[in-house]
């Protein structure tokens, strides 16, 4: 996937949460994904907004990197399957002291059952 259109390897992350999650003032998110062509860090597909797969949607952007600890696998929207992929820029995954889910003040008390 080296040199692969819509992968860009040095644009860094536009943050350590979701974007959208961070704008609002009662959003919260279980897992990261980041876009590989413009850095977007959006929410993952079993979080309540899923603000990555809207990302995808709006942006037609197809690559995003889990933006998890320990987790380098490239998700393409437009073929629905995980790949392999190049190492993007720095940081690639949210601060590990960082809860999951977040932010830890955000969070319902029964957040597993707002899960998708």
């Amino acid at each position: 996937m080296t040199g692969t259109p819509g992968i860009d390897v040095a644009v860094p992350p536009s943050g350590t949460g979701c974007a959208e999650c961070l704008a609002s003032d009662s959003g919260w998110w279980f897992h990261l994904r980041r876009c590989a062509e413009c850095g977007h860090v959006g929410c993952c597909d079993s979080s309540p907004a899923q603000h990555a797969s809207h990302h995808f949607r709006e942006t037609g952007h197809r690559y995003m990197q889990s933006f998890e600890p320990g987790e380098s696998w490239f998700w393409d929207f437009e073929n629905q399957e995980a790949l392999e992929g190049p190492a993007l820029a720095e940081p690639t995954s949210r601060p590990e002291e960082q809860s999951a889910p977040a932010p830890a003040d955000r969070v319902p008390q029964d957040w597993q059952s707002h899960l998708h």
